[in-house]
């Protein structure tokens, strides 16, 4: 059987989980047995073991985790490059952020922030120069809109109308 990490909740049913770096959890009801919990594990082998080489696939396929340097230098291009944009844009879309940073953010490229300050990850640095821009222009959009109803993808569309081709050029490194 495969070893598991168990995670007891107020739920009540059993779960599984392969997480992307390969861990498998098993959540479960806080007064749940142990035997039946194995049972649980033992009677889902296959599909276990489908989703763990599926994972481990990904990760085969996946560059090098980057190093503290790569990630120092890719904030330091940030905050050289994406001021610059920043200001172009503000300019012609006639809004004024309160702030700017460059994070490692794994999950996101940016975000605006209910002050209307910019926050960018470092790893944006990585996408194509359209792609940067329109991580710039979509979070600039968000100081007028701060959802993403249909006035925010129209005033998307208004200054930049390629930016679903755009789009298709960002992908997480």
């Amino acid at each position: 059987m495969e070893a598991y990490e168990l995670i007891r909740s107020r739920r009540r049913t059993l779960a599984l989980e392969v997480t992307a770096d390969g861990r498998l959890l098993v959540r479960a009801p806080l007064r749940c047995a142990g035997a039946r919990i194995d049972a649980f594990v033992a009677a889902h082998a296959a599909w276990i073991e489908k989703h763990l080489a599926i994972q481990r696939e990904k990760a085969a396929r996946l560059p090098p985790a980057p190093t503290a340097a790569d990630i120092q230098a890719l904030k330091a291009r940030a905050r050289a490059e994406l001021p610059g944009k920043i200001a172009v844009w503000s300019e012609k879309m006639g809004v004024r952020p309160t702030g700017f940073k460059v994070t490692a953010a794994r999950k996101r490229y940016g975000s605006c922030s209910a002050k209307d300050s910019l926050c960018f990850s470092c790893f944006l640095m990585n996408c194509p120069e359209e792609a940067v821009e329109l991580v710039v222009v979509h979070e600039l959009c968000h100081i007028r809109e701060k959802n993403h109803g249909p006035r925010f993808y129209a005033l998307l569309e208004r200054y930049l109308p390629d930016w679903r081709e755009r789009k298709k050029l960002l992908s997480m490194s």
